[in-house]
């Protein structure tokens, strides 16, 4: 069993959320493969582990067994591929505690183009999003891979996406896209069609 399992088996889960301030960003630095080589303070104290705990340890250390395994693989797949991806995440503190972020990502490469580092940021998304749209999508995702596995896990979520005529970016960022209207955060900003206002809005959204 290695270490990221053990320190899993050892924390209950508790179905409580993480007492934290969501105007803050969670952020972090792994190498190629997820390995932590660096955790902000908003990270250390949200999650609950010191910096010395995080260190060397792959970033997986905080998955939630809430998660579908299918989120996690078209995550990697678009970062393996040096493309920024953000998705709605539940992580699990050492506490045993819950917390909902949503990423976003700058890849850095070496001079042959080779990716080195991932420089993850994650900020807070609202609760009518999380308990109206993603845990009764991510809820059914999970029991398609405890009975099918994740190539099915997967295959729903196309078809899901397919059906809103909607990538899962696409997907998340109308949600909260539709959710910050209703509250004036974006009032002065009008939605638009295409990739460039895909990119505005999440710059937007991480103060970028």
């Amino acid at each position: 069993m290695n270490q990221e399992n053990q320190l899993q088996n050892q924390r209950p889960i508790i179905d409580k959320e993480v007492s934290w301030d969501k105007t803050q960003v969670i952020m972090s630095k792994t190498n190629a493969f997820g390995i932590i080589e660096y955790a902000n303070e908003v990270f250390i104290d949200v999650c609950g582990y010191e910096d010395y705990e995080l260190m060397g340890q792959p970033h997986n250390i905080i998955r939630h067994p809430d998660m579908p395994k299918v989120i996690f693989k078209v995550l990697w797949e678009n970062l393996k591929n040096g493309k920024n991806f953000h998705a709605i995440v539940k992580n699990l503190a050492k506490s045993g505690r819950y917390y909902w972020v949503i990423t976003d990502f700058d890849i850095a490469k070496d001079e042959d183009g080779v990716i080195v580092n991932y420089f993850g940021r994650r900020q807070s998304v609202p609760q009518e999003v999380i308990s109206l749209h993603i845990e009764p999508l991510y809820k059914k995702l999970l029991q398609i891979e405890a009975a099918s596995g994740v190539e099915f896990s997967e295959k729903y979520l196309i078809g899901f996406l397919e059906e809103k005529k909607r990538s899962y970016v696409e997907y998340i960022k109308e949600l909260i896209f539709e959710h910050e209207k209703a509250q004036a955060k974006f009032a002065q900003y009008e939605e638009e069609d295409g990739e460039e206002e895909e990119r505005g809005f999440f710059k937007r959204l991480f103060n970028r």
